[in-house]
């Protein structure tokens, strides 16, 4: 017998955290749209996610155990490829959807034409505290026409906040960890050439200790390979525009990288651009509390793009 086909597929990478994954699926569990599936691919070492899941028989919920764990972003790639709905619904497990239309709003936005969808989004700091997160309406033409502004200002959000149509055979990069939904975005603009935006926070994004972000930003055991990784795949072109070298600027200040044996102790590599190097050197004249400094930091930062433009 075929598997039923549905509209769309919800899927949730998954990790031990059933106090969260409850959460969202209890918020699933509530929409007035009902042409979903879900699919859960969960890495957990222990049977928690299996049995909470079983309690959610009436989502059309089918779960799966990777053995071995597969990782971020690997998880998320294992559950879009389960998934058989006409729209991919990637949510992580400690978020959840605003209302119980949320799905119904996104569904809609499908009748646009457009195969790249994502809305508006809050991130819950903490019970009494959040923060609605809108996309500039002022960089929609910017990131169509290069794509590579993502990397200063991810103005799109993380993953959970989009709908992808399945006829999008991208996948996660699964070489990075930090920066692999920026350049997922990356590659779907640079296809696409388009994207449809829902001025609504359908989506509940949770902020905590767990998440990515407080073991990868400003490491540069992590900053600096997958920075190499973006600069092998996208090369030094995008540097010419000043917003992605003062990215680029930042990044480098932030880890504290002084010379190049510092650069290459963390992601050793004879394809780093000369550019790069000149920027550390140029950084290195100046004392790193100086540095940190917002207006020094500019300051120099657009000297050092005027010294530096021969090798863009």
């Amino acid at each position: 017998m075929l598997d039923e086909a549905f509209a769309i597929s919800i899927c949730i990478p998954a990790y031990k955290r059933t106090d969260f994954l409850k959460r969202l699926l209890d918020s699933i569990a509530t929409q007035t749209f009902k042409d979903f599936e879900v699919i859960v691919t969960d890495d957990s070492p222990n049977e928690d996610v299996a049995k909470l899941c079983q309690q959610y028989s009436q989502l059309n919920l089918k779960y799966f155990r990777n053995d071995p764990a597969l990782g971020t972003p690997a998880n998320w790639n294992q559950a879009i490829s389960k998934a058989s709905g006409e729209w991919i619904k990637l949510i992580h497990d400690d978020d959840w959807l605003a209302n119980e239309n949320a799905v119904e709003n996104f569904w809609r936005e499908t009748k646009n034409g457009r195969k790249f969808i994502f809305s508006a989004y809050t991130n819950i700091l903490s019970e009494s505290e959040s923060q609605e997160m809108r996309f500039p309406s002022s960089w929609k033409n910017r990131i169509i026409k290069n794509p590579v502004f993502l990397l200063p200002r991810n103005v799109i959000g993380p993953p959970s906040v989009t709908l992808i149509h399945k006829s999008i055979l991208e996948q996660y990069d699964e070489q990075l960890k930090w920066r692999v939904d920026i350049e997922y975005y990356m590659r779907l603009l640079k296809s696409e050439k388009t994207f449809s935006y829902i001025d609504k926070p359908l989506i509940n994004v949770g902020i905590g200790y767990t998440q990515v972000t407080n073991y990868c930003k400003d490491h540069p055991e992590v900053e600096l390979p997958e920075g190499l990784v973006l600069l092998n795949k996208y090369g030094t072109s995008p540097l010419k525009d000043i917003l992605v070298y003062d990215a680029w600027w930042r990044i480098l200040r932030n880890v504290h990288i002084s010379n190049r044996e510092q650069l290459l102790h963390y992601a050793p590599s004879d394809k780093w651009p000369e550019a790069i190097f000149r920027m550390i050197r140029h950084q290195s004249f100046i004392p790193y509390k100086l540095l940190k400094f917002g207006p020094v930091s500019k300051m120099t930062m657009a000297i050092s793009y005027l010294f530096n433009r021969n090798y863009l």
